[in-house]
């Protein structure tokens, strides 16, 4: 069976200035050279000949990539790939992801890599091809009894940056162990990540990170009236659903290491383990991949780690809204009236809206500490996935000042987001006459912004939040440098959020 947690880190990286040496270059197994439409191979490179006629076969387009291989005793391949000037994050991202995958489609146990970059704006030219082969050399856990005739190879252990003296290793490599970990999680079968496997592999995560992590099961949940989470697990056949809530305390700041310390931020996310739509059950296709759900789980998580990866001096909380919803005597139904633990009384419309169901309750929970700031991250609604695609995710807030920020960090990271609005008229679409409010419309057009209201319910009105609905988590082809189905998306943009960008709540 597939291990709980990715069995191997992101490559190391080494900064070296100027170019590389032939013999240098001799020794990787491939050398990626990424250069905006216009410029020409530097003169200087080893096997200059051979680049420049790479470079002359034909006129050079924003995406082109070409290949052709050096000699000498790896016989190293060289990849060559053109970007608009402008270009921005996605883009440069997007063609690496093409210059990494035909990297390693001709050496696939390549395990040394050389990039470069010249010209302005290197350094985030060099980031995108280091994603880019984090990314390619990634591999989605497997369950396969047979050994296949061609193993998978080792991944790509190191990657040489040239043209630079110093990059942010530490937040490149983080970064992109995030993602994969989004990605290694979020591909899992559910009878591997089930509840129970979930906590183990927190466990594992809080122990190698020195985080702390506290479970609330659903006794305790009952104790704290958290009725809403309660409703969705009801169905579940095993008692082991819960929230966890695990934290990151910066060791610069000992102040933020006392357990009733404000957090600066808290990031909350929908674990869904699997979703059979509970009583209004899902058709085959709508459930096939429903053990996605928990993505948002995922990248809450896996953006706390990177943050203790990196040392930050951010004091964070991740809270992760851990079930599944399932079909059964027991299973809530439409028409309860659930009381959440907030208080607020709810009617259910629809089984298959558990996400927000579950998450209002931990947004109310994740609150008590006061964070300075409140992100959850959810694969929420399909309309989200028809306003966007999922090319883009949704982000919601309930501060019109963080909108730049928002739409800053979507752009900076090339993991994009699309701000929409949060007006008050909305919740009239979710009156009740018999509850508070009604769980969601009867009809689902908008439902992203209902959804969004919903949940704004359960958040005080001092905290600043945000809520990214997930269109991009998944994506037939992948996305930017990813390959695959399953995206990660999600870490770039949240550290970018929080570590990039000028924030006004």
């Amino acid at each position: 069976m597939p291990s709980l947690l990715p069995e191997s880190g992101s490559p190391s990286i080494r900064a070296l200035p100027g170019l590389p040496s032939a013999r240098s270059l001799g020794a990787a197994d491939a050398c990626l050279l990424l250069l905006p439409v216009g410029d020409a191979p530097p003169s200087g490179l080893p096997s200059a000949g051979r680049w420049t006629a790479l470079h002359q076969r034909d006129k050079a387009h924003p995406g082109d990539v070409r290949v052709t291989a050096l000699g000498g005793a790896r016989d190293t391949a060289a990849v060559l790939g053109y970007c608009k000037a402008d270009a921005t994050p996605f883009e440069l991202l997007t063609v690496a992801g093409k210059l990494a995958q035909q990297a390693l489609a001709l050496r696939p146990a390549a395990r040394r890599i050389a990039v470069l970059a010249p010209g302005k704006d290197c350094e985030q030219r060099l980031e995108a091809l280091y994603a880019a082969v984090a990314a390619h050399g990634f591999h989605l856990p497997s369950a396969k009894s047979r050994k296949p005739k061609d193993p998978p190879p080792h991944r790509v252990a190191e990657v040489e940056v040239y043209g630079v003296a110093q990059v942010d290793a530490t937040r490149w490599r983080a970064t992109a162990e995030g993602t994969n970990l989004v990605r290694h999680l979020t591909a899992l079968p559910p009878n591997t990540l089930d509840a129970a496997g979930y906590r183990r592999a927190l466990a594992r995560l809080a122990r190698r990170h020195g985080l702390r992590l506290r479970w609330y099961g659903e006794a305790a949940l009952k104790r704290l009236g958290a009725g809403a989470f309660l409703a969705v697990s009801r169905g579940n056949a095993s008692r082991d659903a819960g929230i966890a809530h695990l934290s990151y305390a910066p060791r610069s700041r000992p102040a933020a290491r006392n357990k009733t310390a404000r957090p600066d931020v808290t990031l909350v996310g929908k674990g869904i383990l699997f979703d059979t739509g509970g009583t209004n059950l899902k058709p085959h296709r709508s459930m096939l991949d429903m053990h996605t759900d928990m993505a948002g789980s995922a990248v809450a998580l896996a953006s706390l780690v990177a943050l203790s990866t990196m040392k930050s001096r951010l004091a964070a909380d991740a809270w992760l809204a851990i079930t599944e919803n399932s079909i059964g005597p027991k299973a809530y139904r439409p028409q309860e009236i659930i009381r959440a633990a907030n208080g607020t009384t709810i009617q259910v419309i629809h089984s298959d809206a558990e996400g927000r169901m579950a998450l209002a309750d931990t947004l109310h929970l994740a609150a008590q500490a006061k964070p300075k700031l409140m992100v959850d991250f959810a694969t929420l609604t399909g309309a989200c996935v028809y306003a966007l695609t999922e090319r883009m995710s949704g982000a919601f807030t309930n501060r019109e000042s963080l909108a730049a920020a928002l739409n800053a960090a979507g752009r900076d990271s090339g993991e994009r987001v699309w701000h929409f609005p949060l007006p008050d008229d909305f919740d009239g679409d979710i009156e009740s006459t018999v509850a508070d409010i009604a769980q969601c419309a009867v009809e689902g057009k908008g439902d992203h912004i209902h959804a969004a209201r919903f949940l704004k319910r359960f958040v005080p009105d001092g905290t600043p939040w945000v809520h990214i609905d997930l269109s991009s988590a998944t994506r037939r082809g992948g996305l930017a440098h990813v390959p695959t189905e399953i995206t990660g998306f999600g870490v770039r943009f949240t550290l970018s959020l929080l570590l990039d960008q000028e924030r006004h709540a």
